[in-house]
């Protein structure tokens, strides 16, 4: 179930209300009958029709993806949720592949289009727009250096990297290949900024040993670097045995002189191989020291100085019939679009963590070395995909599908994701235009957006940075929400806002009225929405506050807030 988060928001209402009565805010949030963003309903209609759904495409893994999770629905005796209507649907979909909230005038084109491949066919549009490039570029950027960038470090280095790979859609085989055997420049080669990340301090690798095999290869392993893991086959010798690829690795970090100044600054870094040969030697918990020689799962490396260690390492990544990457990659990107994952969590698959779909996850990650690690082809698999298509509201027949207590997770709904810090800014930038309100020019525009952005990474980032945050309703976002500059700009009426140009177009108070929904809710009104709107409208004279709060409470219902 979703948070309320408009009791945390009339706790300091006194204390942060700007120019908005903020009373008329909260009725109009709780008259305006906002929808949840999921939450038990009664079904309407039967759940889909295994013979009949299809989203226009005939691909056979697509086949198989919904003959196995139906399967696994029969053997639990629930029942699917009804499908998404197309709002619902187009919206999570939006916000999945390129990260933000479909623009309005593509909602109700969307929503016109009787064309019954219509889904398929913006599945693939989406993934040709540059939106798809930047999202996930954003997405890996985060997951390889964090949400704020490590002290040496160049986060345009990194960005350039993934932009490259996912605009062209590279192998993902190709790109681990990279940033695990990266070396150079950091903004030459941006690849090397992965493992600069991981070098902020002096440890001998063990935190590049860590994140490349929990980021790429979906397994924990730092817990074995002083003992046995407790669970599972886990031994320490073969952390160290991971370890001992990273151990040729050096940074150097470059200095130079600031004439403006008159001091010696920082230049940039660079990654660099260091002779080291022989074994690396680690300390059991008994006090007995051992030695551990590079080896990847039985396959030994020559451990003498002329072996490039990270290369060899790079090439038995990516090499095999399922590899390691294939298998986290399917699981990571499953977890993306439905909220979790086949394991949880998604970065630990092994022997004490079940499988939800064991069968299914190991055709994925087959098919997925088949296309040629196309990570395209992947994204279609799963968003044309009948559990993808189904709506995030629970039923009588399915309440119990709730992974967030711990229960397997069935896909008999969709489940409900936090927005990330991201998703969530550039959202509100698509519903409202607040970055252009009042500003003369492209470039003025384009330098509050990225001033906004920065404020929002500060406050919904977690303190190790590792992966971009999400809404949870803590007091500082929630603050921001309200009356963070951003909403605020949102709601004036300045030239360039989307409420400027809504209230100097064409159309009655009805029809505006729904078309602020489509705006920031990617839906219509419903009946009793449009209706407490009307009385507002009737019993306020002034006409632009009720809408100037219609919107904000919009744009601050859990419904915005969250994929659903």
């Amino acid at each position: 179930m979703l948070m309320d988060l408009t009791r945390t928001k009339s706790i300091f209402a006194g204390q942060i209300t700007s120019r908005l009565e903020f009373s008329r805010k909260v009725m109009i949030l709780v008259a305006m009958a906002v929808l949840p963003a999921t939450g038990f309903v009664p079904a309407i209609g039967l759940g889909a029709d295994e013979s009949s759904f299809t989203t226009g495409s005939s691909d056979v893994i697509i086949q198989e993806i919904n003959s196995q999770v139906r399967s696994t629905w029969k053997d639990n005796e629930v029942d699917p949720s009804p499908l998404a209507d197309d709002s619902e649907w187009m919206r999570r979909v939006y916000l999945d592949i390129v990260g933000h909230i479909p623009p309005v005038d593509d909602v109700e084109k969307f929503m016109a289009d009787k064309d019954k491949a219509k889904r398929t066919k913006l599945i693939d549009r989406l993934l040709d727009d540059p939106g798809y490039t930047r999202n996930w570029t954003t997405i890996w950027t985060n997951l390889c250096i964090g949400q704020q960038t490590p002290r040496r470090v160049s986060r345009e280095g990194m960005q350039k990297i993934f932009r490259e790979a996912f605009g062209k859609n590279r192998p993902w085989k190709d790109v681990v290949a990279d940033l695990v055997s990266a070396e150079g420049h950091y903004e030459e080669n941006g690849a090397v900024n992965f493992l600069l990340a991981q070098m902020q301090d002096q440890d001998d690798g063990v935190q590049m040993t860590a994140k490349t095999t929990r980021l790429f290869m979906g397994m924990q392993v730092q817990c074995t670097q002083c003992h046995d893991h407790p669970f599972n086959d886990w031994k320490q010798d073969q952390f160290w045995q991971y370890n001992s690829f990273f151990r040729q690795t050096a940074k150097v970090d470059h200095r130079r002189f600031d004439q403006k100044s008159g001091r010696m600054v920082d230049d940039f870094s660079e990654i660099v191989e260091r002779n080291f040969a022989g074994p690396v030697y680690f300390e059991k918990r008994s006090g007995l020291m051992k030695v551990a020689y590079p080896v990847y799962f039985g396959t030994e490396v020559n451990p003498d100085g002329g072996t490039d260690r990270r290369k060899e390492l790079a090439r038995l990544m990516t090499t095999g019939e399922r590899p390691m990457i294939s298998v986290a990659y399917i699981n990571r990107l499953w977890a993306h679009f439905f909220g979790y994952g086949f394991t949880n969590p998604i970065d630990d698959i092994s022997t004490h963590i079940p499988v939800t779909h064991p069968a299914l996850f190991d055709r994925l990650a087959d098919e997925f070395v088949k296309s040629g690690y196309d990570c395209k082809q992947a994204m279609r698999w799963i968003a044309n995909s009948e559990p993808y298509n189904l709506t995030s509201r629970g039923t009588k027949k399915n309440h119990l599908d709730n992974p967030a207590i711990g229960e397997a997770a069935l896909f008999t709904h969709v489940y409900v994701k936090s927005l990330t810090a991201e998703q969530l800014y550039d959202s509100l930038i698509i519903a409202t235009n607040a970055h252009k309100s009042g500003r003369s020019g492209w470039e003025q525009a384009e330098i509050q957006r990225r001033d906004w952005l920065q404020q929002f990474v500060r406050t919904f980032g977690t303190d190790d940075g590792e992966e971009s945050s999400s809404f949870d309703g803590t007091i500082p976002q929630a603050l921001m929400m309200m009356n963070g500059p951003l909403v605020r700009d949102a709601v004036n009426v300045k030239p360039g806002s989307q409420l400027h140009d809504l209230l100097t177009g064409k159309g009655n108070d009805v029809q505006k009225v729904q078309k602020l929904y489509l705006t920031a809710l990617g839906r219509n009104p419903t009946k009793p929405e449009l209706a407490n709107a009307q009385k507002f409208f009737q019993g306020n004279q002034d006409t632009l506050a009720v809408y100037q709060d219609l919107f904000w409470a919009l744009l601050n219902s859990n419904e915005f807030v969250f994929n659903h």
